[in-house]
């Protein structure tokens, strides 16, 4: 496996995949072999560190390592890869190549719902690590998400740090974004002072600037959390996570180097959805009193109804 510059212990979708990894260490019994990026420029040699170790399998985690998976693959017609988070059309053509993608606008979208039936200031705010597809579809599915409570409750909750229409918000600056904590916690403390009660980070570690806003709040400021069950992953914050969008990239890695031990690998994507149980919510922890009853059965029927094709998704950004 190779990791994106957020390595292994990010808290987020690096760490969720890489459990992926020793899930498969334990339970099929391989050996198997990591290194972590620090910078884009690591991601070529990291991969061909792997290929030289002589491994069947890589696993690249992260949109960012696209072109640097692509590349060894054709090179490397017999090892067989699985990317996490990239499913370029490019891919198709690659016999050796296995997209992991996540429809989250799904999950987002409940998650949005969830966040404007909970929010007193009828502020809620989101920020991304970076403009790119696997980020903009949380905020997609977040903004739509509200949009549909403001329908259904004729309320009037407002979306801070994304604009669906104009698919533009607050992206942490820097040359490492998804690194930088602090200014994650910038723009955070921006959107707290903006109104938002409510926080919905989508910046890998940068989104931990977030919950340290929020855990400073004293009960003011709560977040959701995304790619992975907050209160394990992060659990110093669980105090205040009200719930995390998750993202299945343990299961669907673990399963992708199954299939490749015993024979039956191929390149048709992985898409995890709510139906497959491939993204969702994670359980509410300590807000499950704290979620109104009537709220969680709404989001159960949301739920059922983007499943059953009721409720439409409109983010571009969602793998087919």
């Amino acid at each position: 496996m190779v990791s994106d510059a957020g390595g292994f212990d990010d808290k987020s979708f690096n760490q969720t995949s890489y459990k992926g990894l020793t899930d498969a260490k334990t339970e099929l019994g391989i050996e198997t072999g990591q290194v972590e990026s620090t910078n884009t420029a690591d991601f070529a040699k990291n991969i061909q560190s792997m290929v030289d170790a002589d491994c069947n399998m890589i696993v690249t985690v992260g949109f960012l390592l696209g072109d640097a998976t692509l590349a060894a693959a054709k090179q490397n017609p017999e090892v067989e890869f699985a990317i996490v988070d990239s499913n370029d059309p490019k891919y198709a053509e690659v016999e050796n190549l296995k997209p992991l993608v996540f429809n989250t606008a799904e999950s987002s979208f409940i998650a949005g719902y969830l966040a404007a039936g909970m929010t007193q200031t009828k502020k809620v705010g989101t920020f991304g690590g970076a403009k790119i597809p696997t980020v903009t579809i949380f905020m997609d599915g977040f903004a739509q998400g509200v949009a549909y409570y403001n329908q259904q409750k004729s309320a009037t909750v407002q979306v801070i740090g994304w604009d669906a229409a104009k698919q533009d918000g607050q992206f942490v600056p820097g040359d490492k974004p998804f690194e930088n904590v602090t200014g994650g916690k910038q723009i955070a403390e921006n959107l707290v002072s903006q109104g938002a009660d409510i926080l919905f980070p989508v910046a890998g570690p940068a989104g931990e600037g977030g919950l340290q806003v929020a855990k400073a709040s004293s009960g003011k400021v709560n977040a959701i959390w995304v790619d992975t069950d907050g209160c394990i992953s992060a659990e110093a914050y669980c105090p205040n996570l009200i719930s995390s969008v998750y993202k299945a990239m343990d299961v669907s890695v673990k399963d992708s180097i199954a299939a490749a031990v015993d024979g039956s690998f191929n390149n048709e994507p992985y898409v995890g959805t709510l139906e497959n149980d491939g993204t969702g919510l994670s359980p509410f922890h300590e807000f499950d009193a704290k979620v109104p009853a009537e709220l969680k059965s709404e989001l159960e029927k949301i739920k059922t109804d983007i499943q059953g094709g009721t409720i439409k998704i409109d983010s571009k950004a969602q793998p087919n």
